[in-house]
């Protein structure tokens, strides 16, 4: 009785691996949603309790060559690659670097101030919740545009409202934070996020493209609808030039913090595992409760956004998801998890039309509630 109860224990706790022939089951449901998508490729990972339950690659990963997406491919997950720069941070809060509530001016090390509001503070609280004030419109690939000290029309890349009242969504903001942990970690970006994330749990990817293996790149494609066919976007350029003149805490945006991760799904699963468990992986911790707690919580009404991570209930019916979706090249990513009931889903696709027929489901939303009602509910 009581290696029954063991045995029952492990299952309901730690998750069942889905059998070869549900596997494949589960594989023509998710063939149908890319065909109904026009898709090229696709790669899942699902979480259950404290273990990977499913992993699986469809389609192609260079279409040109007619090469298949294998589970140890990796893609460009765009977005999704802001919560490696906001984990950091908490990092470096837990060091007593600074605090979420510092001035960002100090931080970056030139002044960021809304001209509209100049006696407003921009925290870095702000900055990582995007209510900084703060736009895209002068672009977000180089710090000019926004320092007064290079640019006296810096004023364009704010917003009129007060910083800390109201959302928008903001790369710049992103690759600027990429910017603080190289200042106050003394190392490059890429190699900070390699040391202090990925090494300690295991998993394979970076920034760098010239430091990983570009057989394992997942060519991404957008649809051309004039010409009727996919094309390929620049997803893997190499910056070994710019990297060679790299200004510490100040060029970092060639690294891409805000949207420049590499990796596979399974990998991805491996480190939102760890946010899902509040900074814990199966074996390592990499911030403390307390940060993940900070970095879950909404801090915008209108988007229940926190530190890069956001909360939403219209994923799955009934149930609060937290994670981060991204869109690149023809990139569609989606990362979201549920910590009460530990479970969660990463959908990976490197082609399609991006929506469904009626114009409102993105195929990485399909995929994980079809994934949720096969696997987890």
């Amino acid at each position: 009785m009581r290696k029954y109860l063991i045995l029952l224990f492990l299952l309901t706790s730690f998750g069942v691996l889905v059998n070869a022939q549900s596997k494949d089951e589960i594989a023509a449901g998710l063939e149908k949603i890319m065909k109904a998508h026009n898709g090229v490729g696709m790669s899942v990972a699902v979480i259950k309790g404290y273990k990977l339950v499913y992993s699986q690659s469809l389609g192609l990963k260079d279409i040109e060559q007619n090469i298949p997406v294998n589970n140890t491919d990796i893609f460009r997950i765009a977005s999704i690659s802001k919560s490696f720069a906001a984990t950091a941070i908490m990092q470096l809060i837990e060091q007593g670097k600074f605090g979420l509530d510092s001035d960002f001016s100090d931080l970056i090390g030139f002044k960021v101030r809304n001209p509209n509001f100049p006696d407003k503070v921009i925290t870095l609280r702000m900055v990582l919740s995007h209510t900084s004030s703060l736009n895209d419109s002068q672009g977000y690939f180089n710090f000019d545009s926004i320092n007064p000290a290079k640019n006296n029309q810096y004023e364009k890349n704010f917003n009129k409202y007060e910083p800390g009242t109201a959302y928008q969504y903001c790369n710049l903001n992103y690759n600027m934070v990429g910017a603080v942990v190289e200042r106050y970690s003394g190392k490059r970006y890429d190699t900070y996020i390699k040391e202090n994330i990925l090494d300690p749990l295991k998993i394979y990817g970076g920034y760098d493209v010239d430091l990983l293996d570009r057989q394992k790149f997942v060519k991404l494609y957008t649809w051309n609808r004039e010409l009727n066919k996919f094309e390929e976007g620049n997803a893997y350029p190499s910056r070994a030039a710019e990297i060679s003149n790299h200004v510490l805490g100040y060029t970092t945006p060639i690294f891409s913090p805000t949207g420049g991760m590499k990796i596979s799904a399974s990998d991805l699963a491996v480190y939102m595992q760890m946010h899902m468990n509040f900074g814990k992986s199966s074996t390592q911790r990499i911030i403390s409760k307390k940060s993940s707690l900070e970095m879950q919580k909404p801090l915008s009404k209108d988007e229940n956004y926190g530190l890069a991570l956001l909360n939403t209930e219209q994923l799955i019916t009934g149930k609060k998801m937290v994670g981060h979706t991204g869109s690149a090249y023809g990139l569609y990513s989606s990362m979201f998890f549920n910590s009460k009931e530990k479970f969660g889903f990463v959908v990976l696709t490197n082609g399609s039309d991006g929506k469904s027929k009626d114009g409102q489901i993105e195929i990485t939303t399909k995929a994980i509630r079809y994934l949720y009602d096969t696997i987890i509910k």
